[in-house]
């Protein structure tokens, strides 16, 4: 209802409440001969129907009790559409419509609420509704940021007094507002809008810590706040979750890094920290390995990707595109990002340079498809050369030559250099170890 009244796009799926149970509406909804029905949660009373372009989710009226020493809120079955809109989390989300009449149910000025782009708590104790599922502090945050809202002041200042009770929500329901917040068309409203209002303390503490840490050298006038960056990083990203995730923690070690040489503030080391604090606080939120690594590595070589100039070698090139894998068109998304300046001329030339290193990266991988990057000689050639069996030896002197090739300083081919190399590596290292 609401995001029709919003005109957001069209939709053929579609969301009804009722007072028959989950049974009953099963043997109601036969007739239209639908080609799924799936039950969401048998005991949240919702029935999904899937038809051949839609999708239809009908769900008994619900009166929701809260008990605080649970994660999630408990549902108990109602009887009545005002009992079920009277629990409903947000004025703009207890809107009904007749089906039949097309009447508008609207019992909590929802309606005037959409047209003043303003979040209000249902009812007149807006402490109730954080009370009842305290996710909703969060989903506050998050509507105000997917539809630009500004949150009622009662509203906020209640979730202010509430902020603390996020730590009784489960990891995994928070994560996934998170995603939908970072996923918004603005993200760092909702972002700000979590610090300030006292929740970020309890999703990402670290966060926190960004504020008010200077980027810029001692002596001048204009200062660039971290945490300000950071937040243009994430506006300025795709909206895709790993890339807005890796925006968010690229700089998220700064503060724990910050150390001041003559007057001139520096973070070294602050990308392989960081690396390691993403790879915590996303497993803190409960997100699977695959996803965990990924950030990880965005964040340990955003550094790298920022330091591209055109005077790099084919083989430096390779190697960033071989250290991240995958990753590598994330990482080109953040370097495009992570160019916040308000210099116009600086901003076009840093573009123009992650477009020449991306451009670079393409060449090279069509030319590693012709010809793929290999050692001249492999594990049999090695074996056979020093008359050895396999073991831990071998693979140290396959790598050193395969980073001879990536680097340009050795031709795939030349198995009489690789032979020389070889011999003189191996020589050298188990002298190094006697």
């Amino acid at each position: 209802m609401r995001d029709a009244l919003l005109q957001r796009g069209q939709s053929h799926d579609g969301d009804m409440a009722t007072d028959a149970r989950p049974e009953e509406i099963k043997r109601l909804v036969a007739p239209t001969h639908p080609t799924a029905v799936v039950l969401v949660g048998e005991r949240f009373g919702t029935v999904r129907l899937h038809y051949d372009n839609s999708i239809i989710e009908i769900t008994t009226f619900r009166s929701e009790r809260y008990n605080p020493e649970s994660r999630k809120p408990e549902v108990c079955f109602g009887d009545s559409l005002e009992d079920d809109l009277a629990r409903r989390d947000f004025t703009i989300n207890a809107l009904a419509r007749d089906p039949l009449s097309e009447r508008i149910i609207d019992l909590y000025n929802g309606r005037q609420d959409l047209e003043d782009h303003v979040l209000r708590a249902v009812g007149a104790e807006p402490d109730k509704r954080f009370d009842e599922d305290p996710l909703r502090l969060l989903r506050a945050v998050r509507f105000a940021a997917q539809l630009n809202f500004e949150i009622e002041a009662e509203t906020r200042a209640a979730i202010e007094r509430q902020a603390s009770k996020l730590q009784k929500i489960s990891r995994e329901r928070i994560r996934d507002e998170m995603n939908k917040l970072l996923l918004s068309p603005y993200p760092a409203r909702g972002l700000d809008l979590l610090v300030e209002l006292g929740l970020m303390e309890y999703i990402i503490p670290e966060v926190m810590e960004l504020r008010g840490v200077s980027m810029r050298s001692l002596g001048m006038r204009s200062t660039k706040d971290v945490y300000a960056h950071v937040l243009r990083v994430v506006e300025r990203s795709s909206p895709d979750l790993s890339k807005r995730w890796g925006a968010l923690l690229h700089d998220i070690a700064k503060p724990r890094t910050r150390s001041i040489e003559d007057n001139k503030v520096h973070f070294f080391g602050h990308e392989d920290v960081g690396a390691y604090m993403a790879r915590d606080i996303l497993k803190r939120l409960h997100f699977d390995r695959e996803f965990i690594q990924n950030v990880s590595l965005m964040v340990k070589l955003h550094m790298r990707a920022n330091a591209y100039t055109s005077d790099w070698t084919d083989g430096a090139v390779r190697r960033l595109m071989l250290d991240s894998g995958d990753v590598l068109p994330d990482l080109l998304d953040l370097s495009r990002a992570d160019i916040t300046s308000y210099r116009v001329d600086k901003v076009n030339r840093a573009v123009a340079r992650v477009q020449e290193l991306a451009e670079r990266c393409q060449h090279l991988r069509e030319e590693a498809e012709r010809v793929p990057l290999k050692s001249p000689l492999d594990g049999n050639d090695l074996m056979a050369l020093f008359e050895r069996g396999p073991g831990p030896w071998l693979r140290p002197i396959k790598d050193y030559l395969l980073g001879l090739v990536i680097d340009g300083v050795l031709a795939s081919d030349d198995k009489e250099e690789a032979t020389r190399i070889a011999r003189q590596w191996l020589d050298e290292h188990e002298q190094a170890a006697k």
